[in-house]
């Protein structure tokens, strides 16, 4: 058959823009103009107009805008495939079908509307439904909510809001629904907040993140009994934050019971196109209205979602704005239309079993590990897997805490369950910045607090999410596992040797992912706040930069950019190995020697003011002892010169130098014979701190020697005591396993060279004295 030269010319673009689109390649006079424009500030319309190849790159650049994001965008763009194409095609071809006459247009998207409709019917079991397709995944539920106010209130067309007040509308939520949709389904009808009612979750039995069934029926014979009208009930097939899916069968009951309307959402009804469905799910299909997001579940862009709904009188539908006889609005559904053509039946099924696969792969992985604690509500079909890091109280030390009343250990649950959401938050954070194709989150939720999430039916489609992506994942978790049980078990001991160290205080920051915050404490003399707060931030600011100069394994940060402590040092993670006494130690130390060059540059300072002040008061009486010397006379400008020359008048000029070292004023007079500057005494050397044990080679700073406990080795015939007997012998500057470096082999060459000189000079000079020899050992000393 002849093809539309139009529709053809279409593809043709359309296939021609996507290229340049998802090219991240250019050229280097686009990226150094891309550099310097002001792309982010509105220009004014060009006159002459330009072309397309320029208005498309214009649109790449503000796609991808910095090099910083170009990964991630690129990425995304990378994974649409043809059946994102073939959805980005409907929108074009909207655009052009919506052109044509009336009544071809009206054929048309019948025909699309039709389609859609009966293939979703089949696909998600749904019988006898008919769709509405939206934008917005709330405008659905909202056009429901006004269906079955027309439909129980025969006089709202006519008295509108006043039919209501006779009898008030009930809307019943779950507490574990997404937030914000009772206040936004208020807002669109024009009902006050009460007339939404929260319904809680299991509290004794079952799923605390099912509806409870028996507390909503309490609640809905409460309404009726203050009059009144319960309207309509929101359920989840998969809850927003842990995927469980309410007790759909019984809901139906006891809606039915009052005459109310039910409405499933969430992603477990993707799992109604598998062959195998879970009773709790296919309870859904029973339901009065549901909402499907395609686009998540499948990877197909800009497509809308579709509420499935079953009612028989269709001017109610019309009413309500469900259906339209406007064709053009029938055309949303176009995108959808050629997408589920693309991919057909096989390949709509075998996406949704993609991603019950890799979650299932991950929920077998997490058995297997210790210290991660799982939620999901069916370990054979969930389609969602929520999991933490918790390491159980028994395997910690709880003997201190057994000891102390009830009334002290609410805070300290309190500020464990604190920890342990900062430490999940840290590494739900890792795992998405690790591997960045698996989709994971983290998720607050209101029992288990914070938790990773894993729900590929809304991210793998997307990110293109594969089986080892997802053995990437576990693998990435093993390895966090041991940094936070570490980390974990060390928080402890680092708080007490900081609160036993003079000069550093504890600061309590449940928020921080870390070892712990500390501060070195600045040692004020009298001084008023802001110079103390100014000398201890800069105390602080130079032991951040000190601590991160040394070679370790640690990071040390200020902290937060939101949020934290001033004038602080923030530890990161750590591992098992680490020395927390020498770490607190060398901290200590670090900030004693900074305060202490802090002080000698200031009193330093101070020295030297006094000394100039001094100096000036010494030479202006020496100035004056001058002119008395002299004498009257010769302070007369003429009389003075002819004086002088007779009788010349002999004055050693006197100056001060000022001796750093001893702190005082000296004359010059000495300078000026010797013609030379004395050197004075020596300085003492600038304080330096030892600021850590001496390590193996090798050895990072903070590392304790994991050595075997072990004496004896089956190669080796010499034990350990011989070992420890052999390093007393050693000189004290060499530690434990340290072998003799370039260092000790020249002071064994410079003594052999004493020695041989030493000899020398006996056999050459045998009638020297003694002191000759003492030369001799000074000068090879001195060598």
């Amino acid at each position: 058959k002849m093809v539309d030269p139009t529709l053809a010319e279409m593809g043709k673009n359309l296939n021609e823009a996507m290229k340049m689109l998802e090219d991240n390649q250019r050229k280097v006079e686009e990226e150094n103009e891309k550099k310097y424009a002001r792309k982010d500030i509105p220009g004014p319309l060009q006159g002459s107009g330009q072309d397309m190849v320029s208005i498309l790159q214009l649109v790449q650049n503000l796609m991808h805008g910095e090099e910083e994001e170009e990964t991630s965008q690129s990425y995304r763009l990378q994974n649409l495939g043809e059946q994102g194409h073939m959805a980005l095609l409907g929108h074009s071809l909207a655009a052009y079908i919506s052109v044509l006459d009336r009544e071809r247009l009206r054929k048309l998207t019948t025909r699309i509307l039709s389609d859609t409709t009966l293939w979703l019917c089949r696909l998600f079991r749904y019988e006898n439904g008919s769709a509405y397709y939206h934008e917005d995944d709330r405008e659905g539920l909202l056009k429901i909510c006004r269906l079955v106010i027309h439909t129980r209130y025969e006089d709202y067309p006519l008295e509108g809001f006043n039919v209501l007040c006779t009898k008030q509308p009930v809307i019943y939520i779950s507490s574990a629904a997404r937030a914000g949709l009772g206040q936004a389904l208020c807002s669109q009808l024009g009902l006050p907040l009460s007339c939404v009612c929260r319904v809680p979750c299991n509290t004794m039995f079952g799923s605390q993140h099912q509806m409870d069934v028996a507390l909503l029926d309490r609640l809905i014979k409460d309404d009726v009994e203050f009059g009144k009208l319960p309207l309509l009930l929101v359920a989840n097939a998969g809850t927003p934050g842990a995927g469980h899916t309410d007790k759909l069968g019984r809901l139906k009951e006891l809606c039915e019971q009052h005459k109310m309307w039910l409405h499933v959402e969430g992603v477990n009804l993707a799992t109604l196109a598998l062959g195998y469905v879970s009773s709790s799910v296919l309870a859904a299909t029973k339901c009065d209205s549901m909402t499907l997001t395609l686009g998540s579940w499948l990877g197909l862009p800009a497509v809308p979602a579709v509420t499935l709904y079953r009612h028989e009188d269709p001017s109610l539908s019309l009413a309500a704005g469900l259906t339209s006889s406007q064709p053009v609005e029938k055309l949303r559904a176009l995108p959808l239309w050629l997408s589920l053509q693309y991919l057909g039946h096989d390949g709509i099924v075998e996406r949704i079993k993609h991603a019950s696969q890799l979650s299932q792969r991950l929920l077998e992985n997490l058995k297997n590990l210790d210290f991660i604690k799982t939620s999901v509500e069916d370990e054979l079909s969930s389609p969602v897997v929520v999991f933490k890091f918790f390491q159980e109280y028994s395997n910690r030390d709880q003997t201190s805490h057994a000891a102390q009343a009830s009334t002290i250990q609410h805070p300290i649950i309190s500020n464990e369950r604190h920890i342990y959401d900062t430490f999940n938050q840290w590494l739900g954070e890792q795992l998405a910045q690790l591997v960045p194709a698996s989709g994971v989150d983290v998720v607050e939720l209101e029992d288990e607090g914070t938790c990773v999430r894993f729900s590929p039916l809304m991210t793998s489609a997307v990110l293109g999410t594969e089986i080892q992506d997802i053995d990437q994942l576990v693998d990435c978790l093993k390895m966090k596992i041991p940094v936070l049980t570490s980390t974990l078990q060390l928080r402890e001991e680092f708080e007490q040797e900081v609160r036993r160290t003079v000069g550093l205080l504890y600061i309590e920051d449940l928020g921080w992912p870390g070892l712990g915050v500390v501060r070195y404490n600045y040692h004020s003399d009298g001084k008023n706040d802001d110079k103390q707060e100014k000398e201890l931030e800069k105390i602080n600011t130079e032991l951040l930069k000190k601590l991160n100069e040394l070679e370790s394994d640690l990071t040390f940060s200020s902290g937060p950019e939101f949020g934290g402590q001033k004038n602080c040092v923030y530890i990161g993670m750590v591992t098992e190995d680490l020395d927390v006494s020498e770490l607190v130690e060398t901290i200590a130390a670090t900030g004693r020697e900074i305060e202490e060059n802090s002080r000698l540059l200031e009193n330093m300072t101070e020295v030297v003011r006094k000394g100039i002040q001094e100096a000036q008061l010494q030479l202006q009486k020496a100035n004056e002892e001058r002119l008395l010397e002299e004498g009257l006379l010769r302070q007369i400008p003429v009389v003075g010169s002819v004086l002088n020359w007779f009788s010349p008048f002999q004055a050693s000029p006197k100056g001060r130098t000022f001796n750093l070292t001893a702190g005082s004023l000296e004359s010059t007079e000495s300078m000026y014979v010797s013609k030379a500057q004395g050197t004075g005494t020596t300085p003492p050397p600038t304080p330096t701190s030892s600021l850590a044990k001496q390590r193996l080679p090798g050895q990072k700073a903070f590392k304790r020697s994991l050595r075997s406990s072990d004496g004896f080795s089956e190669t080796s015939s010499i034990s350990h005591c011989d070992d420890l007997d052999k390093l007393d012998q050693r000189p004290p500057n060499l530690s434990p396993g340290q072998e003799q470096g370039p260092l000790e082999m020249e002071r064994a060459e410079e003594q052999k060279e004493v020695a041989q000189a030493k000899t020398d000079t006996e056999d050459t000079h045998s009638d020297k004295s003694p002191p000759d020899c003492t030369k001799v050992e000074e000068q090879a000393s001195q060598r």
